[in-house]
């Protein structure tokens, strides 16, 4: 195919690349006229493009930001039919014609796990045999995500066997949220994008928490992080000592850095059962910070999380929505949630048009 009047004066049609470049890099409430060309014979087509060309669709694992994130991109979610079974075996119909078309599916790995994984792989194979040109996962929080390396004999990455399961399945390409670990990029042989939700939690600390700022580190692992953040916000840099004896039991020894007399902002990219976010603040509260605020991406917040972070001297947590809170999440009064789903219609809409995603990951 090529656009109308894409003819050369000699008689050759121009190089259908550069033509279809310039096609890609228009504006998407535009419609577009493409003469076809098969056999000598011409034929028209009028291509309404996001609309008609786009489809998203979400799994059960957080249906409201698939909502936010069809809002942004101005379609609605595909039609698909979602149920279980008696036997707890999961059916999906995709209930419209994507033929063709460019796929997307929203699902987040989180709790239960083992079932959006599942529901994650069906709605994938079921787009696969419905002939979507190409398929692509939307996996805002990647589960199995800590279990990306051997720390002991006889143990699986189970973060490199999801990534061969979804590869398998059929997808083509993965957007994801501040991965536990960059490497896991590496387990796929398709392309991931590894987005970061940096952008709408700096904003919130810039409107909320002011003067003085300390950028406080958990771990070592985060170190990066807590350095990108505090660079941003002109803060110092503080790092927690921590010393993990068993799986989601830690210690937080002492701190290294100034705190005293300063608000504190504790940064991590997950929060599961809120031991190393809520001893981190005592270590702060020793050393004298005036206010403690904590950050993160990922809510998990599994066992006695809320609890934890009830009785905890942190005065706030603002967490993202790549994870839906669960009731008792959503009633403490200290949870404040920041919406990705921007990053995210942005992220979708640049893949479509073949345009470079790489300034939303800063």
């Amino acid at each position: 195919m090529i656009l109308n009047n894409g003819v050369s004066s000699s008689g050759k049609t121009r190089a259908f690349g550069a033509r279809i470049r310039r096609f890609e890099s228009s504006h998407p409430s535009q419609k577009y006229e493409i003469i076809g060309i098969l056999k000598g014979e011409t034929r028209k087509f009028i291509m309404d493009d996001l609309a008609d060309s786009l489809k998203l669709f979400g799994g059960t694992s957080n249906i409201s930001l698939t909502k936010e994130v069809s809002d942004y991109l101005n379609i609605l979610p595909g039609k698909m039919l979602n149920k279980t079974f008696s036997d707890g075996e999961i059916r999906i119909e995709i209930d419209e014609n994507v033929r063709g078309r460019e796929t997307f599916i929203l699902q987040s790995t989180s709790n239960p796990v083992n079932d959006n994984l599942m529901q994650l792989l069906i709605i994938t194979d079921a787009l696969k045999r419905a002939s979507a040109r190409s398929i692509t996962a939307v996996i805002p929080y990647y589960g199995y995500a800590r279990q990306d390396r051997k720390v002991k004999p006889r143990v699986p990455i189970s973060a490199k066997l999801v990534a061969d399961l979804i590869t398998v399945a059929g997808v083509n390409r993965v957007i994801s949220v501040d991965l536990h670990a960059g490497q896991i990029q590496g387990y796929f042989n398709i392309p991931v994008d590894n987005l970061f939700a940096a952008p709408v939690i700096l904003n919130y600390i810039r409107k909320h928490f002011k003067n003085n700022l300390s950028i406080i580190s958990p771990d070592a692992g985060g170190v990066e992080r807590a350095r990108a953040f505090a660079k941003r916000l002109n803060a110092s840099l503080a790092i927690i000592d921590k010393r993990r004896e068993e799986p989601n039991v830690a210690a937080a020894m002492h701190i290294i850095g100034d705190v005293k007399g300063k608000t504190a902002v504790i940064l991590d990219d997950m929060i599961d059962t809120g031991g190393t976010l809520v001893q981190a603040a005592q270590v702060l509260t020793q050393n004298g910070a005036k206010h403690i605020y904590a950050c993160c991406v990922h809510p998990v917040l599994s066992g006695n999380a809320i609890k934890r972070i009830e009785e905890s001297t942190i005065e706030s947590l603002v967490v993202t929505n790549t994870v839906p809170l669960n009731k008792k999440a959503s009633e403490c009064s200290k949870i404040k949630v920041v919406s990705v789903s921007e990053i995210l219609g942005e992220a979708i809409k640049r893949v479509y048009y073949s345009r470079s995603v790489s300034s939303l990951f800063v």
